[in-house]
């Protein structure tokens, strides 16, 4: 499979590794020159290109910016595509969304707007960079991690489980968009490691107005 990777921060990073060492060929980009990567992408195995080239190249598109660049992505270039996003919403860096600090929509109900012909599947988006890189184990593996994902195309999803699982995570489909709410920055199942029965408990818990401690998940 070809995955196009939109961001080469530390989310990026690693699920380009994750993809290349699973065999798929895989297209990196930032915001600067394509140059600015080819060290990166070298020790990667991977390739560099624009966040154009790379949305183009991808079966599947990974989008891993920060949330308030979400209307700077190439949405034209996404149209058809299956596109994975792992952004969360942090008011401190992205400014306030009216909308997202009342609770009347979802990130990626946000971003599923702002790219209207791509099929976006919630994803990535609860677990930490470095997680990324040692918590994956083979299938069958007792407490094997799990994470959840979301989106509004059943196939969509279907492609993106299969993702998670070669990547080395239990993946656990909760639904529809509307619902991602239920796995966003500081929810119970918010980058805490979890097995899918605890990641299942932690979703049903989960509040509309509930937090963790801002940075919490991060000790």
């Amino acid at each position: 499979m070809k995955i196009g990777i939109l961001g080469a921060g530390f989310i990026g990073r690693a699920l380009a590794t994750l993809a290349t060492n699973c065999g798929h060929e895989v297209m990196i980009s930032n915001s600067r020159d394509p140059q600015t990567l080819t060290n990166t992408a070298a020790a990667i195995g991977c390739t560099p290109g624009t966040a154009e080239e790379a949305a183009k190249f991808g079966d599947v598109v990974v989008v891993a910016v920060p949330f308030r660049n979400i209307q700077a992505l190439p949405a034209a270039a996404l149209d058809g595509k299956i596109v994975i996003d792992t952004c969360n919403y942090y008011p401190e860096r992205d400014g306030h969304i009216e909308a997202l600090d009342n609770r009347t929509i979802t990130t990626s109900q946000m971003m599923a707007a702002a790219l209207p012909g791509a099929k976006v599947v919630k994803a990535f988006n609860a677990i930490l960079a470095k997680d990324l890189e040692t918590d994956g184990k083979p299938a069958g593996t007792p407490n094997r991690r799990a994470l959840p994902l979301a989106g509004d195309d059943q196939e969509a999803r279907r492609v993106v489980s299969a993702l998670l699982d070669q990547f080395g995570f239990d993946p656990l489909d909760t639904g529809t968009l509307a619902g991602s709410w239920r796995f966003e920055r500081a929810k119970p199942v918010y980058c805490i490691a979890l097995d899918r029965a605890g990641l299942a408990a932690g979703l049903t818990a989960a509040t509309r107005d509930g937090e963790l401690p801002h940075g919490s998940w991060r000790r």
